[in-house]
């Protein structure tokens, strides 16, 4: 485990988009699950691209477990009233590897700092709802190796825990990977090893978030 590595966090579950209309400027937001800065930056070049002829293309985003990467940009907007309220709806739904581009259609009347402060903030909420927040958890992958005979009893402690099981493959032996929670990994092989007699044998692999 990594020193920045956490046990489990928020981020989107999907891409997703929403729209908002004030005063006849059109406020549309994307949302996009991203894992580095480099894929969050492509993202907003091809927002840019898509809507070229939009006067502003705001965004916010925060990557890295411990928000180690934070950013927001006003594009153009007054400080403070578009990259701001977009980044504040990130950190209030405690959303991590999360970019929101909202776009703004310029309709012709100007809606105040407050105004825009407001409808950048409101779209990139109604952006981030329609896109959904799921949990990724920090888990451990388990290969374990064992004779037929034993599968049952690891199959029992595997469904007690309530755990994945990734791949299953049946040779001379059965090999079955599982996802452990990374902060129970060492009781389940400890659990494994008591009801198999130390017959089967555990091999921790790598360290994933799912």
């Amino acid at each position: 485990m990594e020193k920045n590595d956490v046990a489990r966090f928020r981020t989107a579950a999907d891409r997703g988009e929403a729209e908002i209309v004030e005063k006849k400027s059109r406020f549309i937001a994307c949302v996009f699950p991203v894992e580095s800065e480099e894929e969050a930056q492509s993202m907003i070049e091809s927002i840019r691209k898509k809507h070229h002829s939009a006067r502003h293309n705001c965004y916010a985003y925060q990557i890295g477990t411990k928000n180690e990467i934070q950013k927001a940009s006003d594009d153009g907007e007054p400080s403070g009233t578009a990259g701001k309220p977009i980044l504040e709806v990130l950190t209030g739904e405690n959303v991590k590897n999360t970019l929101i581009v909202v776009t703004r259609y310029f309709g012709g009347i100007l809606l105040g700092t407050g105004g825009l402060v407001r409808a950048y903030g409101k779209s990139a909420k109604a952006g981030l709802e329609n896109a959904g927040i799921t949990e990724k958890v920090l888990c451990q992958k388990i290969r374990i190796t064992a004779d037929y005979t034993l599968l049952g009893k690891i199959q029992y402690e595997v469904g007690k825990r309530n755990m994945i099981t990734e791949d299953t493959v049946y040779t001379d032996k059965a090999e079955l990977t599982v996802l452990s929670e990374y902060a129970e990994a060492d009781g389940f092989i400890k659990a494994v090893t008591e009801v198999t007699a130390a017959a089967a044998m555990c091999k921790k692999e790598e360290i994933v978030y799912i």
